[in-house]
């Protein structure tokens, strides 16, 4: 089996998605972030104390996850071989966020069972980067 080093259409297809879906991430962050006081006096009683009770570190854990994985798309259309690292980044960062919101929060009972979905999907989608640019550099895509 020959491995060529020239990429699939695939291969661009998937950076592209990548990269818009972790765009969609810094940009929910940074509206979570610089939310303005009367948009959280707008929330429930009970979504405001969650945001009250969020540690500083999960916020960090956050940042690292959709930072890393704007970077790591950014770095795997570029073909660098640092997208790798940055995906798994991005890995740690969000199985860490929602694993501090579920556990030092009252995140499950405020919001209910359907709050686990799409914590699910994304650190789903953040492993399933991660290992297409390890596959990506094994076959010589990404230097």
């Amino acid at each position: 089996m020959t491995i060529s080093s020239k990429p699939s259409r695939v291969f661009w297809v998937v950076g592209a998605l990548a990269l818009a879906w972790n765009l969609v991430g810094v940009a929910t962050f940074i509206g979570q972030v610089t939310m303005s006081p009367a948009t959280l006096a707008a929330l429930p009683p009970d979504q405001q104390a969650l945001y009250a009770q969020m540690p500083a570190w999960v916020e960090a854990c956050y940042a690292a996850a959709v930072f890393g994985g704007a970077l790591g798309a950014l770095a795997l259309l570029l073909r660098k071989r640092i997208a790798m690292a940055l995906f798994l980044l991005s890995a740690i960062g969000a199985v860490l966020q929602f694993g501090g919101v579920f556990a030092l929060t009252d995140a499950y009972s405020v919001l209910g069972p359907s709050s686990v979905v799409m914590p699910v999907v994304i650190i789903v989608v953040c492993v399933a980067l991660w290992l297409y640019a390890r596959r990506c550099t094994a076959r010589g895509w990404l230097g």
